[in-house]
């Protein structure tokens, strides 16, 4: 795909979705740090549910350490790999109290750094990239799955691992895109451009995507080449 095709495709995403953002509730970097930390291999909308029984009683790290790990499982039990994450959540909130405990007792900061963000237990480099674009507004670029499937699919920016996807999408987005791409992207796969039956029918980039087995393509651009 080239750069007039991207540039389309962005360009149309922008003018749908002007101010994206994540699916994910939380009022602080903390509590979307804890909320991307709990998302793994789970929805949003159930962590949603999780956070809302959580976070009204703790929702800052010396909140949590007191609550104690069997009540956070407790209280997140109905989503995948509770018992990790919970286990990940207190070592995460102990971890911030005792490292950027200034951080940590203002009840919602939390260090806009990805050295100490991905030195956090369960912290990898798709969570960093997530609260750094979010909470602290980076040009950062987390790779999911659904961004991965839409940059294969569309020829975006196809790659063999999450890692050189989000090389090469850090490399072909212009800067203006880079802030809101990874929620477009996300909404795009979530909604759109499902894994097992994408809806190309009502897909507003159909016509730039080059994916070989759309349902429906639309001709208004059909004058840009690959």
């Amino acid at each position: 795909m080239n750069q007039a095709k991207r540039h389309l495709i962005l360009t149309r995403l922008q003018a749908a979705n002007p101010h994206p953002t994540t699916e994910l509730n939380f009022d602080t970097p903390f509590e979307l740090l804890i909320a991307v930390l709990l998302s793994a291999q789970t929805t949003d909308i159930a962590v949603n549910k999780a956070t809302a029984r959580l976070y009204p009683i703790a929702n800052h790290p010396q909140a949590l350490v007191d609550l104690g790990e069997a009540a956070v499982k407790e209280h997140i039990k109905t989503i995948g790999l509770f018992n990790t994450k919970a286990a990940n959540v207190i070592k995460t909130c102990q971890q911030l109290l005792e490292q950027h405990a200034e951080l940590a007792l203002a009840k919602g900061d939390i260090p806009e750094s990805r050295e100490a963000l991905e030195a956090l237990p369960g912290v990898g480099r798709k969570t960093a990239n997530v609260v750094l674009n979010t909470a602290f507004g980076w040009p950062t670029i987390a790779v999911d799955t659904h961004i991965f499937r839409v940059s294969n699919r569309t020829g975006f920016a196809p790659g063999a691992n999450v890692n050189q996807v989000e090389q090469k999408l850090l490399k072909v987005v212009p800067s203006a895109f880079k802030q809101d791409i990874h929620h477009w992207f996300i909404l795009h796969g979530r909604y759109t451009c499902m894994a097992r039956k994408p809806n190309c029918e009502a897909c507003l980039i159909a016509d730039l995507c080059e994916y070989p087995k759309k349902t429906a393509v639309a001709s208004s651009v059909t004058s840009i080449t690959t």
